[in-house]
């Protein structure tokens, strides 16, 4: 039995928190003793991303990965074993450096966690950066590496989400900047030649937040076009891959935060809206084979004949050359807004319980969203947990206000393929 979002939390605070408590002052000792033989501040060597949950985080810190790249470091990254495929959309890690922890069982968490103890430690890992945001788990793990500089945001004067003294270099969390400068401000800690309190005392250009477009290889993109074309043909649609445009509507969104969801029925709607609007274009329906019952319902209510459930049809590696040969992506706050950043497409990306100005796609995307007095309403301050039970900021999005959006973006794909072919 796989382990619940809510159980990990629960988990992180009641089990964490004691840990922690125990854990710093032994790290403190050891910190200690290794500063007496120390020969001083070393620019980092092997650096160490920790960034368990989130697959979207894993395409928003490839900016910070390329920038320690850059610097002379050598890369590695722990991620949950479920999430380990984000890592491959731009292959910035070389994949015997990506560390996975199976969360899928209480076990197996254990055993693997045990287990990147001690491969950090033969790695002679020496710069740990603590991407995830308070949490106690990744502080852990942080702190018991064995790495002498250890990075990652921590509370100061701020109250709530205590987690240890595992960190060398203490980094501000800013809420009012992108992640993904967040991201950059952790890389100058790490290779600050002097402690500044807090970190980190720079500015980040918006000219630093760029993503590095995905290699696509025409075997691959003929694979997927072909998969398109037979689905078509065998639903009765006249489609011809340049000709019509391709459309995809991503309806559903991570356990991790099912506030983030529009509504079933709204999906239906807009899809619906954008067949009136475009008849001849084809609509793709997307979302893992596990989502196939939900996207089906979504089609059902549709009834437009355009419309395919296009849910497990591709695999993961297969993301980029589905969009890269798609017009636009309607999508709520998900993965999908931040994995289609590394291909060309535009997406229409749906916010509500949290903020585009923080965690918005940093591809060709406008974010729609309905600034409630009340949003957003998860953040690092509450282990990214809302009290909402009734998504209002969700619901406030209105089918004619996306499809306002899903025109101007299609207007802009329809002029990148006229400059494309002049």
């Amino acid at each position: 039995m796989s382990i619940s979002v809510n159980t990990m939390r629960a988990i992180d605070h009641w089990v964490g928190v004691p840990l922690c408590a125990v854990a710093t002052p032994f790290i403190a000792l050891v910190d200690a003793i290794k500063n007496v033989f120390s020969r001083g501040s070393e620019t980092p060597r092997k650096l160490l991303f920790i960034e368990l949950s989130e697959m979207g985080s894993a395409i928003l810190v490839d900016p910070a990965m390329r920038n320690a790249q850059a610097r002379g470091a050598e890369i590695f990254f722990l991620i949950f074993k479920s999430n380990r495929a984000s890592l491959t959309l731009l292959n910035t890690v070389k994949p015997e450096n990506i560390f996975t922890i199976d969360s899928s069982s209480l076990s197996g968490l254990i055993k693997d966690t045990l287990r990147f103890l001690m491969l950090a430690r033969q790695h002679q890992i020496d710069t740990v950066i603590d991407l995830e945001l308070f949490s106690r788990f990744t502080a852990l793990l942080t702190g018991l590496c064995g790495a002498r500089r250890r990075v990652g945001y921590h509370i100061f004067h701020g109250e709530g989400l205590w987690r240890g003294a595992m960190l060398t270099r203490r980094v501000h969390y800013n809420p009012h900047i992108h992640i993904t400068k967040n991201f950059l401000s952790l890389i100058h800690a790490a290779f600050a030649t002097k402690i500044e309190i807090p970190f980190s005392k720079i500015h980040i250009p918006d000219s630093e937040v760029r993503l590095e477009q995905a290699v696509i290889n025409s075997v691959a993109l003929d694979k997927v076009r072909q998969r398109i074309e037979i689905l078509a043909k065998e639903a009765g649609i006249l489609f011809t891959q340049g000709k019509e445009r391709l459309i995809l509507v991503n309806p559903n969104a991570s356990d991790l935060l099912p506030q983030r969801r529009w509504a079933q029925h709204r999906f239906s709607e807009l899809i619906i809206g954008i067949h009136q609007q475009y008849p001849l274009d084809l609509i793709l329906i997307t979302g893992s084979p596990v989502e196939f019952e939900y996207v089906e319902k979504v089609r059902i209510v549709a009834n437009v004949k355009n419309a395919i459930n296009f849910a497990g049809q591709v695999s993961f590696a297969e993301l980029p050359p589905l969009y890269t040969l798609s017009d636009v992506m309607v999508t709520n706050d998900s993965g999908p807004g931040h994995f289609s950043a590394v291909t060309p497409l535009r997406t229409v990306v749906l916010f509500g319980p949290e903020t585009p100005a923080l965690y918005g796609s940093v591809g060709n995307s406008i974010a729609i969203t309905a600034n409630l007095a009340c949003s957003p309403c998860v953040s690092a301050a509450n282990h990214r947990k809302t009290p909402c039970h009734d998504n209002v900021c969700m619901q406030a999005i209105t089918v004619s206000q996306v499809l306002e959006k899903v025109a101007i973006q299609l207007q802009g794909a329809d002029q990148a393929k006229i400059h494309q072919s002049a």
